[in-house]
């Protein structure tokens, strides 16, 4: 048994010490493939990545796993690669979204998903280092979230669906030098070779037709070190996917190689494309025959069509109440949503939060690029008052604030349409891995921006508006990355001099004011320790509550008012800023963050005191900083006022949803 062992340990010992070099002129009872979702062999000896079903996808990658590195910390070995592929379209005019040559660590990529994503990544782990992702992208689609150059293109992924370079499909003829395009749907058989030198580390993507040799230019030419992608051993294969058309995704033939020249392959004898298949006019040679048939569709077809109209009008159906008609100019249909964003499709998708999703979509007749958030609200009491506020909230115009543009309304869903924001949400880039984006300069313009935003919400605008869910991720980003207050799904309003009315706890953990827990009565001052906890928040690049923090640091507020007392405040910035920061300005944000956030209301500076404050207009007064010493008995330890926040995280770790107005 002993003997056994060892030997069966010296096999795969030398199994993976080889350089591997395999073939496939098609894949006729082909082995050692591993594969998984829509990908399947044909009888024909086809390998097919995807069929015609939406939105899916299908990998294949060789079963066992190819050594890259002669020692882990190696450089990459010298590794090529050679397959024909077609790409089958339900539509010859446009196709989603194409397939990937991939080098994975792993072959299990059901965690994966489809469409723009091609199979490979997922809206957590794209761009994520640890992902150790290669691929070589034959995109059929222009995505704008991929930053694609055109729906015909072919790219370098590393670790992320945005491709490091890439380039139009097509190949530099031999004879005169001139580029000849290559459309990648044309449902033809193509040629790629895929060359990586390990010595000079270069890569070379290099396309064409089937029937041509390979050219003497490559298509993509790009130098880059593999290095600290590739590990020691990796899985080599294909993935797909489809979208709101499918296509059928084959691979014809394959070969490939380390350390050596790839295996060509032999044009001859890989497997035909199946044919489109056509009536056969034997069928139709009498029209005793023709015409019964002609009869059974025609009505067959006018029925489908009455169970689509149906069914589209169902669909789209809204609900509408007589008292809505004075808002009629602010309501959009849900058909015109619908087209927006090509049926709510997931790749539209900009983010989901604890109130909803939110869509990008380009509205049909204007073209105007617009923000879809989706609501569900399943109490229709206080709805007619909701939607006042939400009609009175659009006449907001200040450059601070997401302008609201209107809303829809279904059964148990609130739609709310607002300007899109092409740079997004500021978590997005505060609270993103590895080297921060933000400079401290766009740090404080941001802040400075949204100071401006509220003190124009609560007290320059005709009403007072109490915005109750201030927070790094619902302050958006133009394109001049200037901050701008968003999401008022939340928002109450009230005459200047009225008395807020008492309402439901809203809004979310970590920035809600402790005396909403007593009397859940809004007011500006809510808003100003929301703000408060804002501040901190972008000085110092995390979120308000953290509980992979040792446990001194996890509430935000303590750890930085435990640093004020010690003298030691500065030591709570973002460790990204580096040295690149303004002391002065740093010291401001912090300290009054926590004044802001003082969990005393009354202690609490108003907005157009802050904005005084942000301008150096006027200073920190000294009482005010005084209250931040433990010594003073009037002061309120944060400790004590984060208690009930605390208690709050087993309802929801995004949001507490409202249940009515």
């Amino acid at each position: 048994m002993l003997l056994k062992i060892s030997i069966w340990s010296l096999i795969v010992k030398l199994a993976f010490s080889a350089n591997y070099d395999f073939t496939y002129n098609g894949f006729k009872g082909a082995t050692n493939l591993s594969l998984d979702s829509l990908a399947a062999l044909t009888s024909d000896g086809l390998l097919m990545l995807t069929n015609d079903t939406y939105h899916g996808k299908g990998h294949a990658f060789f079963s066992v796993p190819i050594q890259f590195k002669k020692s882990p910390a190696g450089k990459v070995i010298t590794f090529s690669t050679l397959f024909v592929f077609a790409i089958v379209p339900e539509y010859t005019e446009f196709g989603n979204h194409g397939l990937a040559f991939v080098l994975s660590a792993s072959e299990d990529l059901s965690h994966a998903w489809g469409e723009y994503y091609l199979g490979l990544l997922n809206e957590t782990n794209n761009g994520k280092p640890s992902n150790n992702i290669f691929a070589v992208e034959l995109d059929i689609t222009l995505n704008p979230e991929n930053e694609d150059i055109n729906d015909n293109h072919v790219g370098i992924d590393i670790n992320s669906i945005i491709s490091n370079y890439s380039t139009a499909a097509g190949f530099t003829s031999d004879d005169d030098g001139q580029f000849k395009n290559l459309r990648l749907i044309s449902g033809e058989p193509m040629q790629v070779w895929i060359e990586y030198d390990g010595l000079n580390m270069q890569l070379n993507v290099t396309l064409s037709p089937l029937w041509m040799p390979k050219p003497k230019t490559a298509l993509l030419s790009y130098t880059i070190n593999l290095s600290s992608i590739i590990l020691d051993r990796m899985y080599v294969g294909f993935s797909a996917s489809t979208g709101m058309a499918y296509a059928y995704q084959y691979i014809l033939g394959w070969s490939f190689k380390t350390d050596g020249k790839v295996p060509e392959l032999n044009i001859s004898s890989l497997p035909r494309l199946p044919q489109t298949t056509t009536a056969s006019k034997d069928k139709l040679k009498n029209i005793s025959t023709w015409l019964p048939i002609s009869l059974s569709v025609f009505v067959l077809m006018a029925a489908a069509g009455a169970k689509i109209i149906m069914v589209r009008k169902e669909m789209f159906s809204e609900l509408r109440e007589d008292w809505e008609l004075d808002f009629e100019l602010h309501r959009f249909s849900y058909k015109q949503l619908y087209k927006a964003t090509r049926g709510f499709k997931h790749e539209y998708l900009l983010g989901v939060g604890g109130f909803g999703r939110v869509y990008r979509g380009v509205l049909p007749d204007t073209k105007v690029e617009v923000a879809i958030k989706r609501v569900c609200h399943e109490s229709r009491q206080g709805v007619r008052e909701f939607v006042a506020e939400i009609v009175s909230l659009g006449q907001l115009q200040h450059r601070n604030l997401v302008p609201l543009l209107g809303y829809c309304r279904r059964e148990g869903e609130l739609i709310l349409v607002y300007e899109y924001m092409p740079n997004r949400s500021l978590d997005k880039l505060l609270f993103c891995e590895g080297k921060s984006t933000l400079s401290w300069s766009q740090r404080f313009w941001i802040i400075k921006g949204v100071a401006s935003g509220l003190l124009y919400l609560h007290e320059d605008w005709e009403r007072v508006v109490i915005h109750r869910d201030v927070k790094a991720s619902n302050v958006l980003l133009d394109g001049d990355m200037n901050g701008r207050l968003g999401d008022f799904g939340l928002a109450r309003l009230y005459d200047h001099g009225g008395v807020p009315q008492t309402t439901h706890l809203a809004g979310t953990v970590g920035y809600l004011a402790p005396e909403l827990s007593r009397t859940c009565r809004v007011k500006t001052s809510s808003d100003v320790f929301a703000f408060g906890v804002f501040l901190l928040e972008i000085a110092c690049g995390r979120r308000p509550i953290d509980r992979e923090k040792p446990e001194e640091q996890q509430v935000l507020i303590d750890w930085v008012s435990a640093n004020w007392r010690k003298g030691t405040i500065l030591e709570t910035r973002d460790e990204r800023l580096g040295e690149e920061y303004v002391a002065e300005e740093l010291e401001l944000v912090l300290k009054l963050g926590l004044l802001c956030s003082h969990p005393l209301p009354t202690a609490r500076p108003n907005m157009r005191r802050v904005t005084q404050l942000l301008h150096g207009d006027i200073p920190i007064p000294d009482p005010l900083l005084n209250q931040l010493n433990t010594k003073d008995s009037a002061f309120v330890k944060y400790e004590g006022s984060n208690a009930y926040v605390m208690s709050f995280t087993s309802i929801s770790s995004e949001s507490l949803l409202f249940t009515g107005r």
